[in-house]
């Protein structure tokens, strides 16, 4: 086909893809981050309404909010308001999708610059069929639009400098644009401007070997220009980010180092393990890309590689290699930096547009081998092909297309209780819908929903319904006529064993079969009346309640622990053991239970079996303290040597814990005083 006509085919599909997107975002559910985000971009908006008065967006000990400028959230909030529009989350959606589709437009345009309009169009296509990528353009405000300013800074950085001929201001414009509006959403858009210094270097050492000289004043007029273009980014880059504004070149280079090393941490399913985010293994990352991404876009990647040679003898070989480079070295720094990486690789989809090039480049160039015409269709059929997986997925679970695993793991069935699944609590939007509906069916204008995570945006309009928070485990110790429980933070050994979701749940969403969140109706509230007995001492009348409930056939673990609890407080030891043995049963990494029935082995002076169940917890939970202050203060009786080791292992993972250092400074205080006394010395320091 002429070129002509591939260019026509080119931008009939990016609109095409519009549609789709905008259409899909508007059934889109609604994210934990997105709610965190839009709270943090309306405190912006106050910051500036109130001219810096109102501080609660540098405020932000919790969430670390602070460090992100979030320019598309506080943007988009700010369209509302002046707006007025009330349905934020539609709007938001839309924004989102429109963000992730100019990704792809640019990255297609990318691709039409370095090798025609065949690998734009293989570039759109390879993105139709990328569920992750299209379900975080759904509602994620935060990396889609970050994965926007970074291709288009990458593509108006090469065409800057490796453009033949006179510097075109439009490039420079757009340059300026793109590197501000990244780092506007992530201090970590200043990897732009040191690609920038690093594209122009790599552009002199090619200028010098083609020429045998280099023309100084026009060089220097180029390197002026980047200057210029990096200050000025820069500078607009920070105009809506308030805590950049307080000291643009501190507070930036801080958040810089903030979100290299996230300070909030979370357990995740990997491998049918929890796992804490700062001690994931090294390959955590390229693993989850590896088994989510889908297996088109590998084909292609690997077809460049096979083209290696075809690639270094093309004239845009050097600019193929920078893309590479773009695409390598984020990852590289962060396994080799040993980051806080959590939630799959939604944080790199900024990456992702490069790894579609790439590949889109590697199709195209398998199109142009000499010989037969039905070269040039063979790109197109594998895309086909492999795309009938994900394709399929999509369709059939639109609103949850980004927990897509390939076919490496089975698809979403095989990574169910190995690795996370509906991470961002989408699946709560769909069933705060059905609630709703069931509760104007059976005429209810009036209940208390518990969640996993808010919902209070999903019930805003029923005034006589009230939401809040609550733990799935402690979920027997809150008062609540309705929960919404998503299957974040529930064991994998439950998923696997099919306990989760409960058997008594009125509605369950699923996703190809999975369950993703479960909606509860309370029966009674027994358990909650059983939990306020033992909490308010009444031990007796407590396991007379927890009695009554577990005999309705319980398989609720945190029911048994407190119910054991509530025995031992009667003096039924040896029922209270048995409940202990069922919480195990139901759930035998269950911390709580763990931790009692150590303390107990070592109240009865059973110390080898106490070390036995605080070692068990340890393995579970890393960051169970506790454990290993109970373990030491056992040990240090037959080995002190061990004990400390112990306490060290514990203050390596959490530097402050007072407890480990009151007693690593207890065991040196006739040893060794001066030891003692450091530590007491930082024991100060603490609050």
């Amino acid at each position: 086909m002429k070129p002509a006509g591939l260019k026509y085919i080119f931008y009939a599909c990016s609109l095409l893809l519009l549609v789709v997107m905008l259409v899909s975002s508007l059934d889109a559910g609604i994210s934990c981050d997105e709610v965190l985000h839009y709270g943090q971009s309306e405190a912006v908006w106050d910051y500036f309404t109130t001219g810096g008065a109102d501080q609660s967006a540098v405020n932000t000990p919790e969430t670390h909010l602070k460090y992100y400028g979030q320019s598309y959230d506080n943007l988009v909030t700010f369209l509302a308001k002046w707006f007025s529009i009330d349905d934020i989350y539609t709007f938001r959606h839309l924004m989102s999708a429109l963000a992730g589709w100019l990704t792809i437009f640019i990255t297609g345009l990318f691709a039409v610059w370095i090798s025609g309009y065949r690998s734009g169009i293989i570039v759109i296509l390879l993105f139709a069929v990328s569920p992750t990528y299209l379900g975080h353009a759904q509602n994620n405000l935060k990396d889609i639009p970050f994965a926007l300013g970074y291709i288009a800074g990458l593509f108006f950085s090469v065409r800057l400098l490796f453009s033949e001929g006179r510097i075109r201001y439009t490039d420079v414009v757009m340059l300026i644009v793109s590197i501000a509006f990244c780092i506007s959403i992530r201090a970590g858009g200043l990897l732009l401007v040191c690609y920038l210094f690093f594209f122009y270097a790599i552009s002199l050492l090619r200028n010098r070997t083609a020429s045998g000289r280099l023309d100084y004043r026009a060089e220097g007029i180029r390197l002026a220009l980047i200057i210029l273009v990096s200050v000025a980014a820069f500078m607009l880059g920070i105009i809506l980010w308030p805590y950049a504004l307080q000291s643009p070149v501190n507070n930036v280079a801080e958040a810089f180092k903030v979100m290299a090393r996230f300070p909030s941490t979370f357990r995740e399913i990997f491998e049918g393990k929890v796992t804490w985010s700062d001690q994931m293994p090294w390959y955590y990352l390229p693993k989850y890309m590896a088994i989510t991404i889908p297996s088109a876009v590998w084909a292609g990647a690997v077809i460049l590689l096979f083209h290696t040679r075809k690639l270094l003898n093309s004239d845009r070989s050097l600019i193929i290699l920078l893309v590479l480079f773009t695409l390598i070295f984020p990852v590289s720094f962060v396994l080799i930096n040993e980051s806080n990486i959590y939630s799959s690789w939604r944080q790199f989809l900024f990456v992702y547009p490069s790894l579609v090039l790439v590949s889109a480049i590697g199709f195209n160039l398998l199109a142009e081998q000499p010989g037969r015409k039905i070269y040039k269709w063979i790109p197109f059929a594998l895309i086909l092909i492999l795309g009938i997986h994900p394709v399929r997925f999509m369709a059939e679970n639109t609103r949850y297309s980004y927990i897509y695993y390939n076919e490496f793991t089975g698809g979403l069935k095989g990574a169910y209780g190995n690795y996370e699944t509906d991470y961002y609590y989408i699946s709560q939007t769909e069933a705060s819908e059905w609630l709703k509906g069931h509760l104007a069916e059976k005429g209810e204008d009036s209940a208390v929903i518990a969640a996993t995570f808010t919902v209070a945006w999903q019930f805003r309009d029923l005034k006589g319904v009230t939401t809040k928070y609550i733990r799935n485990e402690e979920r027997s110790m809150d008062d609540w006529d309705y929960a919404i429980i998503a299957n974040r933070y529930i064991h994998p050994g439950k998923l696997k064993s099919g306990i989760w979701p409960p058997e008594d749940a009125i509605h369950v969403v699923y996703a190809s079969g999975v369950p993703l969140c479960a909606v509860l109706k309370r029966k009674s509230h027994t358990d909650y009346e059983a939990f306020t007995a033992l909490e308010s001492g009444d031990s007796g009348k407590a396991a007379a309640l927890f009695r009554n409930v577990i005999s309705g056939g319980c398989r609720d673990e945190m029911i048994f622990y407190n119910f054991a609890r509530a025995l031992y407080n009667t003096g039924l030891y040896a029922e209270a053991d048995s409940a202990l043995g069922r919480t195990l049963d139901l759930n035998p990494d269950f911390e709580p239970a763990l931790m009692y029935m150590g303390n107990i082995a070592a109240f009865r002076k059973q110390y080898d079996l106490a070390l036995d169940y605080y070692s068990r917890l340890i393995r579970v939970n890393s960051k169970y303290f506790q454990a290993y202050v109970e373990s030491a203060k056992i040990m240090s009786a037959g080995d002190i040597g061990r004990a400390r080791d112990l306490l060290k292992r514990c203050l390596a993972i959490n530097p402050g814990y007072k407890p480990a250092l009151i007693l690593l400074a207890d065991s040196y205080r006739e040893a060794d005083p001066e030891l003692a006394r450091r530590y007491d010395e930082i024991l100060k320091t603490i609050k």
